[in-house]
């Protein structure tokens, strides 16, 4: 797929990413406005963001512009959905994506079924961002864009450290990291970096881990009650199912926390025995066989039980 041939004559794109982003969604997301004018200067983009994305990545070009109301509702001519797996998880514009004459997805999600009138899935690719860079006429591709593949990849690859880094991914970071921008900085700051809050509540979350399955597994959970104690909101949770992860002879890490009363967001991550994204779609969610997430109701145990069951069959 070559982006530009895509939206053609198009005067107007707009750009959105999946409900409470991550930095590859983020990333992608303003990778291609940055791209888009570069190419047509003329061009209406807008980027619609959702859940008040983080601030650590307010030094990517376009962060400060991204549309945070959804408004005007106004048609435009393509909408392009980035690292988005399904309809509902473009959240609020998804109304921009239904009255749009074209829509293009570009994701590396397995579980992605093709929701647009094009799509480009690498379910084989390191992140969205990866992905994007092989749409992209090089000659548009400026520091600012560059930075912002860059980013995507560092983060959906936990720094080039999971499977998902193939040859091709560092053949892409190679190039990347030949423009002007600072790669050891984005990785300190946004990947390591994190608030007094942060390290309490990962310390918190690590001290009341439980193991299961004969250690195999590992759980746990923050409810809303330690949220509120330490003054945390979900996105100051990233990272802690990788710490998770870390424990030697762990198979399966599971975090979760408490969205609302009986509802939990799951985040889980796998060595490679068990594709958490099949346990995921069992409950309607979805990701990456190493990588997933879904919203379950019910209570806490409720909840483990029923991927503990579903874990089991793959552990077997």
């Amino acid at each position: 797929m070559n982006l530009l041939s895509e939206i053609g004559n198009a005067k107007s794109v707009a750009i959105a990413g999946h409900i409470r982003p991550d930095g590859d969604c983020i990333s992608s997301t303003l990778a291609v406005r940055n791209y888009l004018l570069n190419a047509r200067p003329d061009l209406k983009v807008a980027v619609f963001a959702q859940d008040n994305p983080p601030t650590i990545f307010s030094y990517l070009k376009g962060y400060d512009e991204m549309n945070l109301t959804y408004s005007p509702k106004e048609k435009y001519d393509v909408f392009i959905a980035l690292d988005v797996s399904a309809l509902d998880r473009l959240g609020e514009s998804q109304w921009f994506f239904d009255e749009a004459d074209k829509t293009i997805c570009v994701d590396h999600h397995e579980t992605n079924p093709g929701l647009a009138d094009v799509n480009l899935i690498r379910a084989e690719a390191s992140s969205t961002c990866e992905v994007l860079f092989e749409t992209f006429d090089k000659e548009f591709i400026d520091d600012s864009v560059a930075e912002c593949l860059y980013t995507g990849i560092v983060h959906d690859s936990g720094v080039f450290q999971y499977s998902n880094m193939s040859r091709n991914s560092f053949m892409v970071v190679a190039e990347l990291i030949g423009y002007d921008f600072n790669a050891p900085r984005i990785i300190r700051e946004t990947f390591y970096e994190k608030s007094y809050v942060q390290n309490q509540i990962l310390g918190r979350a690590l001290l009341e881990s439980i193991l299961f399955m004969d250690g195999r597994c590992i759980v746990s959970m923050v409810d809303r009650k330690m949220m509120d104690f330490y003054e945390v909101l979900p996105k100051h949770l990233e990272g802690i199912v990788n710490q998770l992860k870390n424990t030697r002879g762990v198979e399966v890490a599971i975090f979760m926390y408490e969205m609302g009363t009986q509802r939990y967001k799951v985040s889980m991550r796998s060595e490679g025995g068990v594709n958490v994204a099949t346990v995921a779609a069992v409950f309607g969610g979805g990701g990456h066989d190493r990588a997933a997430g879904v919203e379950m109701n019910g209570t806490y145990y409720d909840v483990i039980n029923a991927l503990s069951k579903e874990i089991e069959k793959q552990l077997q």
